[in-house]
């Protein structure tokens, strides 16, 4: 589990694919590796990754090509800037929402504008996602947890103040970009429980 608190940025440094997936490689100098161990979980925009090796300002993951169809790391590239999250302890305060990094697809970023110090982003979402995204609900973009300002029936718009421009990958993105989505668990328990 997670929290949609980014801990660090980085880059893909390496991709390594083969004929079952890719083993990437990612970098950060600002990621705190020292209490990280092989097996360990890590969120890379939003999708939970295991640590297969690491180094002083790094970290390989093996991703299945299930994992590559279904995120944006189909369209990966090296140099990429990327969000990056340790998995959350138990005896760790939450400050976003509970993020399980199981991508449940991939938006795109219509528009993005500024709105005072802040921007304004204009998701769309998949269209079988937008019944579990609701105004003032939770969302998940890259791993970024976030507040759903607006909703229509095609996309939806967060706002971004200036602490989350700049420390997350949300500064390198323009119009266009795709970005991996999971919306709130408590949104598809609810389904599920009204459909039993």
């Amino acid at each position: 589990m997670f929290t949609g608190i980014i801990q660090a940025t980085g880059i893909i440094r390496n991709i390594n694919s083969h004929d079952k997936g890719s083993v990437i490689t990612f970098q950060s100098s600002a990621f705190d590796f020292s209490q990280i161990k092989i097996g360990d979980s890590i969120a890379v925009n939003g999708v939970c990754l295991t640590v297969i090796s690491f180094d002083k300002d790094f970290f390989v993951a093996d991703l299945s090509q299930e994992t590559l169809n279904c995120t944006s790391y189909k369209d990966a590239f090296e140099g990429k800037v990327v969000n990056m999250e340790s998995a959350l302890k138990l005896n760790q305060g939450i400050d976003g929402h509970l993020v399980s990094g199981h991508v449940d697809g991939i938006a795109k970023i219509n528009d993005k504008y500024q709105e005072g110090e802040s921007f304004r982003f204009q998701i769309e979402a998949p269209a079988e996602l937008r019944k579990y995204i609701a105004k003032k609900g939770s969302v998940t973009l890259d791993g970024i947890s976030l507040t759903v300002n607006n909703i229509n029936e095609k996309e939806f718009n967060v706002n971004i103040v200036p602490h989350t421009l700049e420390n997350t990958n949300l500064s390198s993105l323009e119009i266009g970009d795709k970005l991996n989505i999971e919306v709130d668990m408590i949104a598809r328990y609810v389904e599920q429980l009204t459909k039993a």
